[in-house]
């Protein structure tokens, strides 16, 4: 089964035409890696999977179930990091509470669970010792990992995720990408995930997709120059 099935896809702006020629498919345990030059069109080529946008061409399918057979459940976590102010209520632990409740939890207590699943979260972008911070007292970095969190505490089934990682040092961005890994591996999860990181999210991904400029067209149309299976590293034991 796919979770995201896409054929044939184009987009246009009025008559300006963006995205061209676009086909792949995203199953469960498929990490893909999406990449492309500044104005690649990747966010217009998301929000085109998630139902924001419709194409000019083409058709997109988004699963309805999981791989068990239950509602399919998104965790998108967006370029442009929500926008809390100073005087947002909440404090980090009780926003990143808040994704469970996706989980049909509405007015049930969080079990343990429920509590696991959110220092788990917290732990994987570094913020469980910011859980009693106020989230409008926070800086854009730590405010864009806490919605990182929020989705992970989701348990989604597919991540589709728009350069997540901005702000992130080197040893966070390894740790962040381990997880993501674990999740598909272990646990059958579907990633969608624009990234400049190239080389250092090739090791983590099983495919890549590249947008290209496509020549004879417009400069700000791009198309797919492949859905490259990465081949996975082999480890030797001793």
């Amino acid at each position: 089964m796919s979770y995201v099935k896409v054929e044939d896809l184009a987009f246009h702006y009025e008559h300006d035409p963006v995205l061209t020629n676009i086909s792949f498919e995203l199953n469960p345990g498929d990490f893909v890696m999406l990449t492309g030059e500044n104005g690649a069109a990747k966010t217009t080529l998301i929000r085109s999977i998630l139902g924001l946008l419709k194409p000019t061409v083409g058709n997109v399918e988004l699963a309805t179930k999981n791989r068990e057979g239950n509602r399919l459940i998104v965790g998108y976590v967006p370029q442009q990091v929500a926008s809390f102010n100073v005087g947002f209520p909440s404090t980090v632990i009780e926003l990143v509470q808040s994704g469970r409740y996706q989980r049909g939890k509405w007015f049930k207590r969080l079990d343990k669970t429920d509590r696991e699943q959110v220092r788990r979260s917290l732990e994987s972008v570094g913020m469980w010792d910011m859980r009693n911070k106020k989230v409008g007292e926070l800086s854009g970095g730590q405010k864009q990992r806490i919605s990182i969190a929020r989705v992970f505490a989701t348990d989604p089934d597919l991540f589709i995720l728009d350069e997540p990682t901005t702000g992130m040092d080197v040893r966070s961005r390894e740790e962040f990408y381990k997880l993501l890994k674990h999740n598909c591996e272990k646990h059958g999860k579907g990633i969608l995930m624009v990234s400049h990181d190239h080389d250092e999210l090739r090791k983590y991904c099983n495919k890549h997709i590249e947008l290209v400029r496509k020549e004879g067209l417009p400069w700000r149309c791009f198309s797919m120059d492949s859905c490259k299976e990465l081949s996975k590293p082999h480890f030797s034991s001793h």
